[in-house]
């Protein structure tokens, strides 16, 4: 195991999204205007009509990814939550509709019904960068 520290929290951004916005495209939004370098997302839900979040369908490598695409299903985001590493967002999400609830890595294309709410944390103080393993999974933090 290995730990980073976070010495200060910065600004905490809450973000409500409406009928139509991209949930990672609103975001990278965020984190572009912003300048956001290091961040949690601490809290979020939302409904969507369309989704598109990755899962792994292997136990081994080389990992297999399984994409799951709903469009035109009514769905609700019971959590989100993530972190921002170098700028970059890696955001994962429950999601239930009249079947059952499942979760993964969210992708763009996940478009909000109603209303979408998150929190996110800036972290400062927090010199990290995410790189692939050798094995092109797992990512990696390296300080600078």
């Amino acid at each position: 195991m290995e730990t980073f520290t976070s010495e200060k929290v910065g600004r905490t951004f809450i973000v409500k999204l409406v009928q139509g916005e991209d949930l990672l495209e609103s975001v990278e939004k965020l984190i572009s205007e912003h300048h956001v370098e290091n961040a949690v997302v601490v809290s979020g839900i939302a409904t969507f009509d369309r989704s598109a979040l990755h899962q792994i369908s292997t136990t081994d490598y080389p990992i297999d990814v399984y994409i799951d695409h709903k469009d035109g299903v009514p769905l609700e985001v019971v959590s989100v939550d993530g972190f921002i590493c170098d700028g970059e967002p890696h955001i994962h999400a429950v999601i239930a509709d009249r079947d059952g609830a499942y979760g993964g890595h969210v992708l763009k294309g996940c478009r909000i019904l109603y209303l979408g709410e998150l929190v996110i944390q800036e972290l400062l103080g927090l010199h990290i960068h995410r790189h692939l393993n050798e094995l092109g999974a797992n990512h990696i933090y390296t300080k600078d």
